[in-house]
């Protein structure tokens, strides 16, 4: 299994919340099309046809556990990741 269709599968899983490693998740963003924007220590990623913005920052070397939430949640509702 690939490392980014690991890193899906957890996300969508939801039993890892707080095991998320901040730059894998941004890296995953990156890779469905999204486009980062940085303010200090916000990470900002927009998607055209997604009306969600998503905001991360870091926790250590970890994303916060609700922001994976928020990921999880918009992954879902617009079918990203899933066509793996």
């Amino acid at each position: 299994m690939t490392r980014r269709r690991e890193l899906v599968r957890r996300i969508l899983g939801g039993r890892s919340d707080a095991g998320i490693r901040f730059d894998d998740l941004r890296s995953l963003l990156r890779s469905l099309g999204f486009a980062e924007r940085i303010r200090g220590s916000h990470h900002i990623f927009r998607k055209d046809g997604v009306a969600e913005r998503i905001n991360l920052q870091r926790e250590g070397a970890h994303a916060k556990p609700y922001q994976v939430r928020q990921v999880r949640q918009t992954m879902l509702k617009h079918e990203l990741g899933e066509e793996e």
